[in-house]
């Protein structure tokens, strides 16, 4: 196989040349399925380790782990050929030093063959982007709400109102001028998040933070009306396939009681019962 057989995906420089063109499509995928299906429309594809409340009904992110990144990762990059592929390096992966974040950021794309990875953090996580960009990993930032440390936050709060929107423009230049490519900013004011957006060189990818932003992320199970449990402000249900599927479960029980599943088209016969 060509080393180059791969180049046909989009890559971080091709998200980063978007800024000012076109605006970038980024939806989460998990799985293969999912990933065969959103991957024709968007830019990126973000394995999130919000995969550990969505699929695997955890309370927070907090308890997600590097193998369960991997496994979904690699599933994701089975599903798709187009779409550049970001991982998000899970809690305690990379906080500690660089070196632990490279450590780690190198096993994510060693072992899924993802373009980019994902780390939370704005000023505190400058020398760290840094030191992963000089070695070759691209990085996707995030900032503003930061579900990893949601503890430290008091809860799912709107960032950057009023005085705080310097700390948050801070954080924006800090990790644009740390080499990341791009940088997620989610529940941030949309005025601020706009102000951002003009003065960063490159693309933010909002979620809950308006429309000035360069691109928009969310989360799929969220938008296709799958996961139920809460519904942020921010989300627009673009299907409701989570009520659909529980008609479609109900219909199958009624049949499989009633015994009319399986018909005769759906079985088996030899040739002297037919």
């Amino acid at each position: 196989m060509s080393a180059t057989a791969s180049l046909k995906r989009l890559m971080p420089s091709d998200i980063r040349a978007l800024k000012g063109t076109a605006p970038v499509v980024v939806l989460t995928a998990y799985t293969t399925p999912v990933a065969k299906l959103a991957d024709p429309a968007c830019d990126v594809l973000l394995v999130g380790d919000s995969l550990g409340m969505v699929l695997h009904g955890l309370p927070s992110t907090l308890g997600v782990t590097m193998e369960m990144m991997i496994l979904h990762g690699q599933a994701v990059m089975r599903g798709s050929d187009r779409a550049l592929v970001v991982i998000d390096m899970p809690f305690a992966s990379y906080e500690e030093s660089p070196a632990q974040a490279f450590r780690n950021a190198a096993r994510i794309m060693a072992e899924t063959g993802a373009g980019a990875v994902k780390l939370e953090g704005g000023v505190h996580m400058r020398e760290t982007i840094a030191f992963l960009v000089a070695r070759g990993i691209p990085v996707m930032a995030h900032i503003g709400l930061t579900p990893q440390s949601v503890n430290t936050l008091g809860g799912y709060k709107v960032q950057g109102k009023g005085a705080d929107a310097a700390r948050l423009m801070a954080d924006a230049q800090a990790v644009a001028e740390a080499g990341a490519f791009s940088v997620v900013l989610e529940k941030v004011p949309a005025g601020l998040a706009g102000e951002i957006s003009r003065a960063l060189p490159i693309p933010t990818i909002g979620i809950g933070a308006g429309v000035a932003c360069d691109g928009q992320v969310l989360v799929v199970d969220d938008m296709l009306g799958l996961f139920s449990d809460f519904k942020p402000k921010f989300v627009k249900r673009y299907a409701e396939l989570g009520r659909t599927a529980a008609e479609a479960v109900a219909a199958y029980a009624a049949e499989v009681r009633a015994k009319r599943f399986p018909a005769p088209e759906h079985s088996f016969f030899d040739e002297a019962n037919k």
